[in-house]
């Protein structure tokens, strides 16, 4: 804990009005968002990298922020790092009665069962009587594949739901073909975009029945174009040729040797 005592005192110092640093000084909670989200990406590319040395140097960076955010708050008087460590700690015990409350600790199935209810019943606390949304306090800023599992996972906990895979993947060809429809008849940027946009909604719901993140999906499908691509890219120099020099059909026999290369 010296370490943290000693992280804490360093942003101190370096938000120091008098003697401090002049970035760090200027910069507000707004200002250092953009930091945050992107120290989290760090994170994650470190695990799938499966990079542990990363990992360590990203997790301390994303500690940073935590700290430059409770600084401030400081400064204001709004709250320390105390009282943020304070706050989770009260709420996993909250959460969880299944482990800290001992008429509850026989019980392990409760915590399925309970946990969304547990939550609700938090928001329905924070928020005013007269407009208390099961949806309202979802974050719009955070990336939209893990707010559209959010949604569905928030809806579905008060029983809005399919009861099976079936019916989801129905809703998936309906939307897909609605979004054939706007192409064919239609084409209007704003229609083309509402369209797409339930579709996606529908693929995530997919995910989410299935038990798989679908953002965590489509990075791995990321990683996977781009080691496949670069297979390609790599036969293309060997040749001494630029990949527009060929046909689309013989880059399509690249990318077939790509795919069996990069199996697993």
């Amino acid at each position: 804990m010296d370490n943290l005592l000693r992280l804490l005192n360093i942003m101190q110092v370096l938000r120091d009005p008098e003697n401090g640093c002049p970035w760090d000084i200027q910069q507000t909670f707004a200002s250092i968002v953009p930091y945050t989200i992107e120290e989290v990406y760090e994170v994650a590319d470190a695990i799938d990298q499966q990079d542990i040395v990363q990992l360590k140097d990203e997790l301390g960076d994303l500690l940073l922020q935590i700290v430059y955010y409770t600084q401030m708050a400081k400064e204001q008087n709004l709250f320390d790092l105390e009282d943020v460590a304070a706050n989770i700690c009260d709420k996993l015990v909250r959460r969880h009665p299944h482990v800290f409350d001992k008429q509850n600790s026989e019980n392990k199935d409760w915590a399925n069962e309970s946990w969304e209810k547990i939550k609700q019943q938090e928001r329905s606390e924070k928020a005013d009587e007269t407009s208390v949304s099961l949806l309202s306090d979802i974050p719009v800023a955070m990336p939209q594949l893990l707010r559209a599992k959010k949604i569905q996972k928030r809806v579905s906990s008060v029983g809005f739901d399919w009861p099976d895979l079936s019916g989801v993947i129905e809703k998936v060809e309906e939307e897909l073909n609605e979004l054939k429809e706007v192409i064919n008849t239609d084409n209007k940027q704003e229609a083309l975009e509402e369209e797409l946009g339930d579709l996606l909604f529908s693929v995530v719901n997919i995910s989410r029945h299935i038990h798989v993140n679908a953002e965590d999906a489509l990075r791995k499908g990321n990683i996977k174009f781009i080691k496949r691509f670069q297979y390609l890219e790599e036969q293309v120099r060997c040749e001494g040729k630029l990949i527009a020099d060929y046909s689309l059909e013989e880059l399509e026999q690249f990318w077939q040797q790509a795919k069996k290369v990069t199996q697993k």
